[in-house]
């Protein structure tokens, strides 16, 4: 199976470091690096979450780049009410010792610019998308596919009652994607994702495989 080779683009988060776990586990993609913004948690503190997810799929390999800390105009609103001061329902985990990389958004641009076939997945705030298309539109015109975990179209916010918190952390870095990105977007709302329930059965199903991963995730 030729695999799919992917920038994850994120805000780690207990969704997002679930979405890491499924994504390394999943044969059909190649992460190539992930690249976090601020959203749920601050982005250095993301950070540190997407780490702890590598380490728990012994994945430290995969290179973490820190990008931009704010978003594009508005001041930053996390949801750690909702995630956890340490972002994955403080969980207590200790960090992990592996390098943190700045520079998200230069990463981003770099591997679109040598590579014609690799896309993104963006499961937080557009804010490094925003920036990267700023720096440089024309390494977009190698991106295969461009993926948004974002929005809401015939439901409610979860933030406010029309507003998707991705997209209301930096409303203004989605609307210069959706202005300028030369690609087609795969927008996945709040639609989509309130039908993927982690349920019992399903957590019951993880630690049949793997108990330390299902101690992790429900920790």
């Amino acid at each position: 199976m030729e695999k799919r080779k992917v920038i994850i683009d994120c805000d780690p988060g207990i969704d997002d470091s679930l979405a890491i776990l499924l994504a390394l586990n999943s044969p059909e993609l190649e992460v190539l690096g992930l690249t976090i913004c601020s959203g749920n948690v601050p982005a250095s503190l993301g950070a540190k979450n997407a780490l702890k997810a590598l380490q728990m799929c012994q994945r430290l390999d995969i290179p973490v780049y820190v990008g931009e800390e704010v978003p594009l105009e508005r001041e930053l609103v996390t949801a750690q009410d909702t995630h956890g001061e340490d972002g994955v329902g403080e969980n207590f985990y200790e960090d992990v010792d592996a390098k943190i990389n700045y520079g998200g958004v230069d990463f981003i641009i770099d591997t679109l610019k040598n590579n014609k076939d690799v896309s993104i997945i963006a499961l937080g705030p557009l804010t490094n998308i925003a920036k990267a298309i700023m720096k440089d539109k024309k390494a977009f015109d190698n991106l295969d596919e461009f993926i948004s975990m974002g929005g809401a179209f015939r439901i409610h916010g979860n933030c406010s009652p029309v507003a998707e918190f991705n997209y209301w952390v930096d409303p203004h870095g989605a609307d210069y994607v959706y202005k300028n990105l030369s690609k087609k977007i795969h927008m996945v709302g709040l639609d989509v994702t309130r039908k993927i329930v982690l349920t019992p059965n399903i957590i019951e199903f993880i630690n049949r495989l793997d108990k330390d991963m299902a101690k992790y995730i429900t920790y």
